[in-house]
């Protein structure tokens, strides 16, 4: 189970909040830098596959949906922090989706939560990255135990 201190739940959410706000936007920079840095991390997306230039990516529709929905599971997840049970509701299926049905090697969670932390102390600063680092750490530990469950 989690142990996120009241303190601890306070300034990640409060990071996540400032990058939250713009969803969309932060989202699309996350996964194009993913993309173009990580080019084998773009196979899994075949809409995407054709796309080469970032500019490409930034203004693509489906780029942008699926930026939206990173986003939105991890506010999700964000918003219970303090709850575990539903935490798991919502990392569960994600992780069973994209460890049996979508395939996706689970180490690429950790490069766009990687991402997302380099983006954030880009913007808001060191400390903002530090108070979500360790919401990024249980995220992955808990899709890797997803995929292990699932026989990765």
């Amino acid at each position: 189970t989690m142990s996120f201190s009241e303190a601890e739940m306070q300034s990640a959410r409060g990071a996540w909040e400032k990058m939250y706000v713009d969803a969309e936007d932060n989202g699309t920079t996350v996964l194009v830098r993913m993309f173009t840095e990580h080019p084998d991390t773009k196979s899994y997306f075949t809409h995407f596959k054709g796309m080469d230039s970032a500019e490409e990516m930034k203004q693509s529709d489906q780029v942008r949906g699926h930026a939206k929905k990173v986003f939105t599971a991890i506010n999700d997840m964000v918003q219970h922090l303090d709850n575990s049970e539903a935490f798991l509701g919502i990392v569960n299926p994600l992780g069973k989706k994209h460890a049996t049905q979508l395939k996706i090697d689970p180490r690429n969670f950790r490069i766009i939560c990687d991402i997302i932390l380099q983006l954030m102390e880009e913007k808001f600063g060191g400390d903002c990255k530090a108070s979500f680092e360790k919401v990024t750490n249980e995220i992955c530990t808990h899709l890797n135990n997803v995929y292990k469950e699932a026989g990765w």
